[in-house]
């Protein structure tokens, strides 16, 4: 067969332009699936850290559903749910896995060693062994880091300073938690460098927080400090009406707690290390390699003093603790 100039010429230009049509089309099924592992509940009402990791995400020029899917699975406050629902996952083919705690990155991890995780919250990732170092991490995990262990003792020491001579204090966290030791570890050791007495109570459901308040007043505990865990975040009202029925000045470390009526809470900003997760999300999407990428620790904390619950339990607070706190509920 031939063709004239002109023809030849024509059918070239077109070959051509039809090459970048073809190579530029978005092939079906190759939308981003990130795969969201979260213990607890889904929450009741909008503005929590998963609404936080969903604007960081839009932020980033991601829009749900049209260029990135969001696959979130709740383990509803049973544990033992988390490794079936990590596995669910992988078996999904996600791209991607964000992780809400050290246990469910643990978790995520046993599950998979190929497909990347990131921790929007996570404990003591070295300690635990999730990660090599923070500067290089190695395998396939990365994140955000609360560091726990500075925290501990410096809720203690705020503790002690907003209720003047306190000797004893109760620790509420969950039984058969993975991190108990170094938790009971840490806590006491700020107890006993501050002089105080620390009562631990354990508990493994909701229907046990009556019994373990009714055990610190048993035990003569002058204040109550609530362990970071997704089983009592979602409580935070209950835990805060139990402590302010029990006369027990509450400090946590969310937020929340002290919005809820508890004495005070100082921490990092939860639903600001969601939001920042959405970075990581982003940059591995585009090609980087978790082991690469450092886990980044909070440089901010904010103590937040419910001065109306202080009112309640007769509580003076000094106006230097007041200068002190970033917010001030009145």
């Amino acid at each position: 067969m031939w063709c004239s100039a002109v023809g030849c010429l024509v059918t070239l230009i077109l070959s051509l332009l039809a090459v970048p049509l073809a190579t530029q089309a978005q092939p079906a099924g190759q939308m981003p699936r990130v795969g969201v592992l979260v213990p607890g509940v889904p929450p009741g009402e909008p503005g929590g850290w998963l609404d936080r990791f969903r604007q960081g995400l839009r932020d980033l020029g991601y829009v749900e559903g049209q260029t990135i899917t969001l696959d979130v699975r709740w383990d509803e406050n049973q544990r033992d749910r988390l490794l079936d629902l990590a596995a669910a996952l992988v078996r999904l083919r996600v791209d991607l896995v964000v992780t809400g705690t050290s246990t469910a990155a643990r978790v995520a991890k046993h599950a998979t060693r190929t497909i990347p995780i990131v921790m929007a919250v996570s404990a003591d990732p070295v300690g635990d062994g999730l990660v090599a170092s923070l500067a290089q991490p190695g395998g396939n995990l990365t994140g955000l880091s609360i560091m726990p262990p500075e925290l501990t003792g410096k809720r203690l020491e705020l503790l002690s300073e907003a209720v003047p001579g306190l000797a004893r204090v109760a620790l509420l966290l969950v039984a058969g938690a993975s991190r108990r030791d170094a938790i009971l570890h840490a806590h006491a050791a700020a107890a006993h460098r501050l002089g105080v007495h620390l009562q631990p109570l354990e508990v493994r459901s909701p229907d046990a927080f009556a019994g373990a308040f009714q055990a610190a007043i048993q035990g003569q505990a002058q204040a109550l400090i609530i362990e970071p865990s997704p089983l009592f975040a979602t409580h935070q009202a209950q835990l805060a009406e139990l402590a302010l029925a029990s006369r027990l000045p509450m400090m946590a470390a969310d937020v929340g707690y002290a919005q809820a009526g508890g004495l005070m809470s100082y921490g990092p900003d939860y639903a600001a290390l969601w939001g920042r997760a959405a970075t990581y999300v982003d940059k591995i999407l585009k090609g980087a390699k978790p082991a690469e990428l450092p886990v980044e620790q909070p440089t901010t904390f904010k103590l937040v003093l419910n001065l109306k619950t202080a009112k309640a339990l007769g509580i003076t607070i000094s106006p230097t603790f007041l200068f002190l706190a970033d917010e001030v509920i009145r």
